[in-house]
């Protein structure tokens, strides 16, 4: 059972346990980011990922830093397009050596709806310097045309 701090009241007020509400949120936080341990690095992680139409293709950039592109998987079903990976330590850290860690490992994965049709047959990835870059053409029926109008 946990101790509560005794208030005493000499009014009744509706308001008086929101007063004290931001001082225990952040003292909460702080002592729950003052534990970072190596095992608090092996949490779910998402890469970050720009989406963008450039020249009739759907272009798709993700930053998986530290990866090989063994270590990635990129699947599209449905115009909905996924990136799985996982990202390994690079090697063991005693926790008596470790002071800080910040860097995350393990497994990941993305599901990123696209925002207009692509053709699923003609879809590129490259990667280097640990960015990916992924190019959808876009179909003929989605791309946006220009339409004449007639003056009488």
């Amino acid at each position: 059972m946990a101790l509560v701090r005794w208030r005493p009241r000499h009014e009744w007020d509706p308001f008086a346990d929101f007063l004290g509400l931001g001082d225990e949120i952040n003292h909460l936080f702080n002592h729950a980011l003052a534990r970072t341990t190596p095992a608090l690095s092996e949490v779910k992680w998402a890469p970050a990922v720009d989406l963008a139409i450039k020249n009739g293709n759907v272009v798709v950039t993700a930053d998986l830093p530290g990866l090989s592109k063994d270590d990635i998987d990129i699947s599209m079903q449905n115009n909905v397009l996924t990136l799985k990976g996982q990202k390994r330590r690079e090697k063991e850290i005693k926790e008596e050596s470790c002071y800080c860690v910040e860097r995350t490992f393990g497994s990941f994965q993305r599901t990123i709806k696209l925002p207009t049709d692509v053709d699923s047959s003609k879809v590129k990835a490259t990667y280097k310097d640990g960015v990916l870059e992924i190019v959808l053409p876009q179909v003929e029926s989605a791309k946006p045309r220009k339409i004449k109008v007639d003056v009488k």
